[in-house]
């Protein structure tokens, strides 16, 4: 049993599934479904659609080049059965589904740092441009200062107030 991939989308095709479209040069193109077949007539290009796996490799939103995709190559040489090869294989592929998961993952969460550093700057510069409407946070301390400074300035207004009228007086 083989699983093709979809010319236009990258996605698994099942055996019995899908649609399959012969070029006059003899070139086989295989869709899974007839939204890839009618964007591949209507000559789109998969790296610009976006929800297309080669748009996605395109623009850096997932994965595109490791190591782990090499064991997913298409190979056409047959190879001779040999059981302890075949559980080799088995324990190899899973092995490297694994190691490809945790690569994705960590590839997911390098790309979602960026995205929370503009979001920290534009938090920031929302708060510089809005900073009049937080009031500042007051201790009794000021309170009490601003006040003493408020009857100490009345008291100079009141002596100088007091030195005027007595220079006129005299």
């Amino acid at each position: 049993m083989r699983i093709e991939k979809c010319y236009f989308c990258s996605s698994n095709i099942y055996p019995g599934h899908g649609i399959n479209f012969v070029r006059n040069d003899c070139k086989m193109f295989r869709f899974c479904r007839s939204k890839c077949h009618k964007a591949f007539k209507m000559k789109r290009n998969p790296r610009k659609v976006k929800w297309t796996k080669a748009f996605r490799k395109s623009h850096g939103k997932e994965l595109a080049i490791d190591s782990t995709f090499e064991l997913e190559k298409k190979r056409n040489v047959p190879v001779k059965y040999n059981r302890e090869l075949w559980q080799n294989t088995i324990h190899a592929m899973k092995r490297i589904q694994e190691i490809r998961a945790r690569r994705q993952n960590q590839f997911i969460k390098q790309r979602l740092k960026a995205g929370k550093k503009l979001e920290l700057k534009d938090d920031e510069k929302e708060v510089e441009k809005h900073i009049h409407l937080i009031e500042p946070r007051v201790t009794e301390e000021e309170v009490y200062n601003a006040a003493l400074n408020k009857t100490k300035q009345k008291l100079k207004e009141k002596q100088k107030l007091v030195e005027v009228e007595s220079m006129d007086m005299s």
